[in-house]
């Protein structure tokens, strides 16, 4: 990810505590929603620690492939479309981390006008100064597939601002009418939509800084 070390701790604190809370709610909280309660503290502690902000090892972004492309195909094929949707987003970001400095002469479209348009500037530079040029090129040229990333932003965006509408209390609670399971049942369940909330609000912050 690119963007200020900051950013990558917020995520790495919001990623941790969405995690912990819904794994917790996934021993504790109702049978029916303790499925979709331990996915979504899966997918927070992974979201915590692709933002992690330090230099990960070389071999990380492959085991985030891996290991998200396998959550992904498994979520479609139990019909989660939203965890599906989630997690091979994460995988295609893991990709995206790693290929541009695999393959420095060809970063996508937007990587090849980068490049034509720096070339003969390059070309009258030192070696030191060469490298240098490349290496800042590098970091400044965008990674992924640009039209995937918007379509992936725009369903986020979506989906933010749909769960948040969710968040505003039914008519039934406003007015104290009973809910099977209590308030605790209820309580827990607004914390748990407010976790999705702020996990796809993450998944918004990473994309844009990929």
């Amino acid at each position: 990810m690119h963007g200020p070390a900051w950013v990558g701790w917020l995520l790495v604190l919001l990623g941790v505590a969405a995690g912990v809370y819904c794994l917790a709610r996934a021993r504790t909280g109702p049978v029916a929603q303790r499925g979709e309660a331990r996915g979504e503290g899966l997918m927070a502690l992974g979201m915590a620690a692709m933002a992690w902000p330090l230099a990960p090892p070389s071999w990380s972004p492959w085991l985030f492939t891996a290991v998200f492309g396998t959550a992904g195909l498994w979520a479609l094929a139990r019909r989660h479309l939203h965890h599906a949707v989630g997690a091979l987003a994460m995988a295609y970001m893991a990709v995206a981390m790693v290929v541009p400095s695999q393959q420095p002469g060809h970063t996508g479209q937007m990587g090849q006008m980068g490049h034509l348009g720096t070339m003969e500037p390059m070309a009258q530079m030192g070696q030191a100064g060469g490298a240098s040029g490349a290496a800042a090129m590098a970091h400044t040229v965008p990674g992924g597939v640009p039209l995937l990333t918007g379509l992936l932003l725009v369903y986020f965006t979506g989906y933010v601002l749909a769960a948040g509408v969710r968040l505003v209390p039914a008519a039934g609670a406003v007015s104290g009418e009973t809910v099977a399971g209590g308030p605790t049942a209820v309580a827990g369940s607004g914390v748990l939509r407010a976790c999705r909330v702020a996990m796809g609000i993450g998944m918004l912050a990473m994309l844009l800084a990929l």
